[in-house]
């Protein structure tokens, strides 16, 4: 009794840093394309009851989903929100990564080099078609811009922007569309939901066939995705808002779920948020979220998570170190170096029941 005693309060009670949060990756691990067949990625499945792990292929994740599960996937699209820019007045190059639309066209970004910018700088882009002026400042150093344009805004940026790649990613893409989910939907994401890269048409088909209900929520990944953790104490650390969606048709199909199966932290983070505001259940909501999840935390929603491999001392890392705790997953994750998995946005998976 002493000795269970003494586990549940090293998982709750437990005061974590950052460090405690980190492992050990070779480089060579670290995906840099895309296989040519989405589901025939790697997966890697843990239970959390018996910390056994399954060594498998994503195509097998439906051997893991049963009639009256609900899977729980995030329908954000893309933009190509990189974009290159000149200042008028000088000719200096910028580089622009588009984040988050504010309201009308002001945009939340990051820019580089930021120091050449302040409130009043004009960029140009496209030679003009798309030009753009510094209206705010943010304490973290982000800017605010306000575009002007002729035309449609989503076809100007389609037509001058490039899909914005992880910084670990090195190698061109040349399918732009690889860094889409196949069912990828409404337009406002910084970064892919990489979780549901695995996925093809036909396998969603035979999951569906099986008894097993799709359902899609939106959250617009942003800032949080490219922001580090940059303190000892995790309490401190200060999550970047995102904008996310989900229907009251949606919330009334995982409500009746048997259960509840999330496909990325990007969607656990929309259930849980929304189950936060309204006592453990879900309904059509829609708004800001900024849900920070680490050891402790107490799951509301979500039974089962689908996910990648995530960056070492990431807020990712901390999400699933609550959802099962953090030894079991660096013991999880050991074994996927030593099994030589591919890590990150392009590499393997990880079911996690």
């Amino acid at each position: 009794m002493i000795n269970a005693l003494r586990f549940c309060y090293n998982i709750f009670m437990r005061k974590y840093t950052t460090d405690d949060f980190d492992f050990d990756l070779p480089e060579a691990q670290i995906a840099q394309t895309p296989l040519s067949d989405r589901e025939t990625s790697r997966l890697l499945v843990l239970d959390r009851s018996t910390r056994e792990v399954y060594d498998k292929h994503f195509y097998n994740i439906i051997d893991e989903l049963s009639e009256g599960d609900v899977l729980v996937m995030n329908d954000t699209r893309v933009l190509p929100a990189r974009l290159y820019g000149v200042k008028p007045e000088t000719g200096g190059a910028i580089e622009v990564l588009l984040l988050t639309n504010t309201e009308g066209d002001k945009w939340e970004c990051l820019m580089k080099p930021a120091k050449r910018t302040k409130v009043g700088t004009v960029i140009s882009f496209g030679e003009g078609a798309l030009n753009a002026v510094v209206v705010d400042i943010k304490e973290d150093g982000g800017r605010v811009i306000e575009f002007s344009y002729d035309g449609i805004f989503l076809e100007v940026l389609e037509s001058l922007g490039e899909m914005p790649l992880p910084p670990y990613i090195h190698e061109k893409l040349d399918d732009q569309e690889r860094y889409q989910t196949v069912y990828a939907k409404n337009n406002g994401a910084a970064a892919a939901p990489t979780a549901g890269l695995h996925f093809t048409p036909e396998l969603l088909a035979a999951i569906e066939a099986k008894g097993v209900k799709l359902a899609y929520v939106t959250l617009h990944v942003g800032l949080g995705t490219f922001r580090p953790v940059s303190v000892d104490d995790i309490d401190a650390h200060k999550m970047h808002s995102e904008y996310y969606e989900i229907s009251d048709e949606v919330a009334s199909v995982i409500n009746a779920a048997e259960r509840v199966v999330a496909v990325g932290t990007t969607s656990v983070r929309v259930l849980e948020t929304v189950a936060s505001k309204f006592d453990g259940k879900l309904r059509g909501d829609s708004g800001w979220t900024d849900i920070f999840i680490t050891p402790g935390y107490e799951f509301k929603v979500v039974d089962a998570l689908s996910t990648n491999f995530h960056l070492p001392k990431s807020t990712l890392m901390m999400l699933i170190s609550a959802f099962a705790d953090r030894d079991t997953i660096l013991v999880a994750y050991q074994h996927a170096i030593d099994e030589k998995y591919r890590f990150f946005s392009f590499g393997d998976a990880m079911f996690i029941k």
